[in-house]
């Protein structure tokens, strides 16, 4: 550690010791010093490293997910997190079996499929039918009831690449609603083209839902490829035929766990910030990116400001059954008493790439600690955008819901969808200087917060 560096921590700490909250130039040198250090620090990379070695894929309701729990356990211990817990709940789980699929005429071949979360599966020998292709889903909606009546339908629509993650929020009713709208109009299954951004033959897991005012029936993705090679060979005009075959099972209460782990405020414990990352996932990769990376990124950006002794308490929650959406709901339910004193709840869940912009709480971005924070983000090259905070992951959606207020940091999603939910989700994919650049990011913010004594509802209230 610098001089410097070593300097500017000091003078944080003599605040400290007065009790009072750091000042707007020692909020700006301790964002900047902590930055720094975040940007050399190797605990994010060494936790996701960890991670997909020891534990690999963990969907919920699985024996990995146990170990999941466990090696979290361990993890946030050695690195000097206090309360280190696991908090019981029951959460829905679906398990993969078999799975194949392939067009029996006019040009046989195989297909790449993979279930989609909650699919039922076919009955026994798989089903055989034609296929209606359309090009997006608003063309299989605009049939009325019964106009799919017997048939597999698919649709192709492609999804635009883009920096934000905007493409897959376009296209994510596709893969979630799909199948209940094919079922409403008689299809007895339903393919999607993956959500993805790639051009492999590996198929995109995920999670859809069934409809409650029809027949729940089977749901796969497509592999890119082959979703175009169906498109081609429903152009040359001659009625196409595939066989799906799909096992699974659905496990309406299976065990799961949100583990936590606390830097305890020294001045002010019972102000809360909590952060994290999802610790379950899909199981053709290892969890890499989804959310490997993200979980990773907001411990180790923790622990950088919390083991010198927040004035605020971080609060790291790994949560156990995002993929399924339970883990969130869960947790909300748990700590409702103490909503009120959560200063602030976001998640980081969009991979490994560099953060390129942050969107602040409402009505922030005059206050000190964020002025501090926005001026460290300067060679990081980040954009602060003038609209304030949206949603701040899937598992802090119930808080904000309950007025905690959140924050968006929001990482390069450009390469994201080639891998997320795939086979291709593996920590060969991650750059060690993309994750620092972004614990670097996170690191800033939690300081600039966990130092002062901003009011984000405050701020925000009309």
């Amino acid at each position: 550690m610098s001089r410097r560096l070593v300097g500017l921590l000091l003078g944080v700490a003599a605040l400290a010791v007065a009790g009072l909250p750091a000042r707007a130039e020692d909020l700006a040198a301790g964002a900047a010093a902590v930055r720094d250090k975040a940007l050399a620090d190797g605990v994010a990379w060494s936790l996701v490293e960890s991670l997909t070695t020891e534990v690999g894929p963990r969907p919920t309701g699985s024996p990995a997910a146990a170990r999941a729990r466990d090696w979290a356990m361990a993890r946030l211990t050695a690195l000097g997190f206090q309360n280190v817990h696991a908090e019981p709940f029951e959460a829905e789980a679906w398990v993969r079996g078999a799975e194949q699929a392939e067009v029996i005429s006019p040009f046989p071949q195989p297909l790449h499929v993979l279930g989609l979360g909650r699919s039922v599966s076919t009955p026994k020998g798989g089903i055989t039918a034609e296929i209606a292709l359309f090009r997006s889903l608003d063309e299989l909606i605009a049939l009325p009831p019964g106009a799919l009546k017997g048939k597999i339908a698919v649709v192709t629509q492609p999804m635009t690449r883009t920096m934000d993650g905007a493409g897959y929020a376009a296209m994510n009713r596709n893969r979630t609603q799909g199948a209940a709208q094919a079922s409403r109009r008689g299809a007895v299954a339903y393919l999607v083209r993956s959500l993805s951004t790639d051009d492999t033959r590996l198929p995109h897991a995920g999670a859809m839902r069934q409809a409650t005012d029809a027949p729940a029936i089977p749901a796969a993705a497509l592999s890119v490829p082959d979703a175009q090679l169906l498109e081609r060979m429903a152009a040359r005009g001659q009625p196409v035929r595939v066989r799906l075959v799909l096992e699974s099972r659905s496990i309406p209460k299976a065990p799961a766990w949100n583990v936590v782990g606390e830097m305890p405020g020294r001045e002010q414990p019972d102000e809360v910030i909590v952060v994290g990352g999802h610790l379950d996932s899909w199981d053709p990769g290892t969890g890499a990116v989804d959310d490997g990376a993200g979980l990773a990124i907001t411990t180790a950006a923790a622990k950088l400001v919390g083991e010198g002794g927040p004035r605020r308490t971080i609060r790291v929650v790994m949560w156990g059954a995002e993929e399924l959406d339970d883990s969130g709901e869960a947790y909300a339910a748990a700590h409702k008493a103490e909503v009120d004193k959560i200063v602030l709840a976001a998640e980081s869940d969009t991979g490994a790439g560099p953060v390129w912009q942050a969107r602040l709480p409402k009505d922030s971005r005059e206050h000190p600690a964020m002025k501090a924070f926005v001026a460290s983000l300067a060679p990081l090259k980040v954009i602060v955008s003038r609209d304030p905070a949206t949603v701040g992951g899937s598992d802090v959606a119930d808080l904000i819901e309950l007025g905690t207020p959140s924050v968006n940091l929001t990482p390069d999603t450009s390469r994201y969808f080639d891998l997320h939910h795939s086979a291709d989700d593996t920590l060969d994919k991650i750059d060690p200087r993309d994750l620092a650049q972004s614990v670097a990011v996170w690191a800033s913010f939690l300081y600039t917060v966990a130092e002062s004594d901003i009011d984000f509802r405050a701020l925000a209230a009309p």
